[in-house]
């Protein structure tokens, strides 16, 4: 196994706890409580996010509102997807939105999806800072608008 792929693999798997602690910390201040396939969700997700403007030159000179819709839209999605199956199928409850205004199958709701827009912005910003302050990566630069 060479180095890079080695860095490659440290890096990944320190993003994954990076974001699973941070969510999983979040909603135990937010909420009083969370669950262990919350951390699970939080690392993939912050995986996933943090990609959003690593792929190619079109993407880093993406707006970084821009960046957060993605991510809330990619965040909202994948809260439909983990609803369903743990709440819906596996029965575990583990949040229910059905008594907020637009919400889908009480797994997901406007209001949230508005919150993960800004939890998207931070989410980015984060993960830019933590490789270029760990792993030496470009140092982040943000547009606001095209």
């Amino acid at each position: 196994m060479g180095k890079s792929k080695c860095k490659c693999g440290l890096k990944c798997i320190l993003l994954f706890l990076v974001g699973a602690c941070v969510y999983y910390n979040a909603e135990i201040c937010f909420r009083g409580y969370s669950h262990w396939t919350m951390a699970l969700l939080g690392g993939a997700l912050f995986l996933a996010i943090g990609n959003i403007n690593e792929k190619n030159a079109a993407s880093k000179n993406m707006p970084l509102p821009f960046q957060g819709l993605l991510a809330a839209a990619f965040i909202t999605a994948s809260e439909l997807a983990a609803g369903i199956i743990l709440n819906v199928w596996l029965d575990l409850n583990i949040w229910d939105y059905s008594d907020l205004p637009f919400n889908f199958l009480g797994q997901i709701c406007l209001r949230f999806s508005l919150i993960w827009i800004a939890v998207g912005i931070i989410a980015v910003v984060l993960d830019d800072y933590l490789r270029y302050l760990l792993f030496d990566e470009e140092k982040p630069k943000y547009r606001i608008i095209s």
